[in-house]
């Protein structure tokens, strides 16, 4: 299964595998201090040996077999950019999951994770059968924040001390969208809310003015959602 944005920058879905070792090491030590902030940690009396790329690579894998985990490398015209997961799938009466991801800082400013949430969310709801999304954010991740507003996904409350990162419970802004919302795609309103209707600057490109203004870090930040290693992207 592949999933393909199909506009510049090119930005594809497809499974992580064990073969993706090497592009996943050398992306995670060239943004290890871009990306430390943001990592899930284990808390106190969990086992808190250092997740290595195989340990992750069968344990995403087990998950995948019993249904409740999508496993994603993203790769942007061709080359490994990061990695997205679709975390937490429950089914029965509640049909919702969870999404995380991570970028390498090289990609991040042009577009690349809007479209990559919106092709794992298309995907989860036309292909995958769920009805709910949610994704969990640290109110300082301004990279994150960015991306949901430009997928204009809502706001649904707020979660004290909701997961353990970078060495401590740590609160979250919780957003979620529902198949309800995008009758007809997620990537498809992300894609025509770019062209301003009157003419002007794309909106995606007065969102990311309107981010940077707002965030004391100059939108260099990182985000979080629900899978490790869970770090920046816009």
């Amino acid at each position: 299964m592949v999933l393909s944005s199909g506009t510049a920058p090119k930005v594809t879905l497809r499974p992580l595998k064990a073969s993706d070792v090497d592009a996943w090491r050398d992306a995670r030590r060239r943004n290890a201090g871009w990306l430390s902030r943001w990592d899930a940690t284990a808390p106190p009396g969990a086992d808190a040996k250092p997740v290595t790329f195989r340990t992750l690579i069968r344990r995403l894998s087990r998950s995948a077999k019993a249904g409740t985990t999508l496993p994603f490398a993203v790769e942007v015209n061709g080359a490994f950019a990061g990695q997205l997961t679709v975390n937490n799938i429950v089914r029965g009466s509640a049909q919702f999951a969870s999404v995380g991801y991570w970028l390498d800082r090289e990609y991040a400013g042009h577009g690349v994770m809007p479209r990559a949430v919106a092709l794992a969310i298309d995907h989860c709801f036309l292909a995958v059968g769920l009805h709910r999304i949610e994704i969990a954010i640290r109110p300082e991740n301004s990279n994150s924040l960015r991306v949901v507003e430009k997928l204009e996904i809502p706001e649904v409350g707020y979660a004290p001390r909701f997961l353990h990162i970078d060495g401590d419970w740590r609160d979250h802004r919780l957003y979620a969208i529902t198949k309800e919302d995008v009758p007809f795609g997620l990537l498809k309103r992300y894609e025509e809310s770019l062209v301003s209707p009157a003419g002007g600057r794309p909106e995606a490109e007065q969102a990311e003015e309107r981010g940077r203004r707002r965030s004391p870090d100059g939108g260099r930040g990182a985000r979080s959602a629900s899978d490790e290693p869970r770090d920046p992207a816009t």
